[in-house]
């Protein structure tokens, strides 16, 4: 997690995204590999707010299948899913529709943080990077990895790396040729190098990722 310099847009546009990876590809020959077989990374935006965070919790420890899913079911059954129907709905309606009771927890609590004020996704979306990670990860059951996914795919801050990512993780053994997974602090310390773009960085390294799995 940092700061990104003055001189850095705190929101990642198409433009600054295609800039940024042409930077890094100068910098980096294995990302130049990447640039030149697939090109400029998608955006792979999502909306901020309230909804996209439960959907992260969901998505923490299982496939993004399986998250889908629940969602799905979320939405079928609360019809939209905001602070006030979430809340309305009670733990033991959430785990009726198929969340543990663990989601369940984590997912109420964030209605009820963000219903009485607690916790503002507008004021979040303001800070700067450590502040927003902090206000965050205040919260039962979000972790780093949650806090860093919202920054990265909803805030589109430019220099996130989302620690704990099992494919990125992946990305970058196969990329840099480590012939072994590497752990949290070996990710970091590869990553740093790319700042301040390491939000653009973890794109290109799920763009390669998502190209070898893609059926030939």
């Amino acid at each position: 997690m940092s700061r990104a310099p003055a001189s850095v847009s705190r929101r990642l546009t198409t433009a600054t995204l295609r800039q940024a990876a042409h930077e890094l590809a100068r910098r980096d020959r294995d990302l130049a590999r990447i640039l030149a077989a697939h090109g400029p990374p998608p955006m792979w935006g999502r909306p901020t707010g309230f909804a996209t965070l439960v959907h992260i919790i969901l998505e923490q420890q299982v496939s993004l299948a399986g998250a889908r899913t629940m969602n799905r079911r979320l939405r079928e059954h609360l019809g939209e899913i905001t602070p006030a129907t979430v809340t309305r709905c009670r733990e033991s309606g959430l785990r009726a529709f198929g969340l543990t009771r663990q989601k369940a927890r984590y997912v109420h609590a964030l209605a009820v943080a963000v219903r009485d004020g607690h916790l503002d996704l507008g004021r979040v979306a303001r800070m700067p990077d450590h502040e927003a990670h902090q206000a965050l990860l205040a919260l039962p059951g979000i972790g780093p990895w949650s806090v860093a996914i919202y920054q990265l795919m909803a805030l589109r801050r430019p220099d996130i790396w989302p620690d704990g990512d099992l494919a990125l993780a992946m990305a970058m053994a196969r990329v840099k040729g480590l012939g072994h997974v590497p752990g949290r602090l070996e990710q970091q310390a590869i990553a740093a190098a790319w700042a301040p773009w390491r939000s653009v960085g973890a794109r290109m390294l799920w763009q390669q990722y998502l190209a070898e799995r893609r059926p030939a």
